[in-house]
């Protein structure tokens, strides 16, 4: 069975940084696009970014020039560099990855 657990969450001001991790398990990621989601409190899941097998990658717009996702697939991982961070960029975050299994997310909040 899949397992996808999300990791590098926290506290931090605006205008810091962040990595988060998503390691997959139970499948080799090389062949799937892998997608990061956000949620904040009272709002609806929303989608952030994906990178697709052959390194295509798309950002929503609310992120482009400040985050950027990438995939590592020897470790079976994707990342989301998270910079500039603004308060409204505090959610839970989540990663999708194949046959649409999530992770349990990890918390993001900034502090203005």
């Amino acid at each position: 069975q899949v397992q996808l657990v999300e990791s590098g969450g926290g506290l931090v001001q605006a205008g810091g940084s962040l990595r988060l991790s998503c390691v997959v398990s139970g499948r080799a990621i090389s062949e799937y696009t892998l997608r990061w989601y956000r949620q904040a409190p009272g709002n609806q899941r929303e989608f952030i970014a994906y990178i697709t097998s052959n390194q295509n990658i798309h950002y929503t717009d609310s992120v482009k020039g400040r985050f950027t996702v990438s995939r590592d697939n020897s470790k079976n991982t994707i990342y989301l560099q998270m910079n500039a961070l603004k308060p409204e960029d505090t959610a839970i975050y989540y990663c999708n990855g194949p046959d649409n299994f999530w992770g349990p997310g990890t918390q993001v909040t900034v502090s203005s």
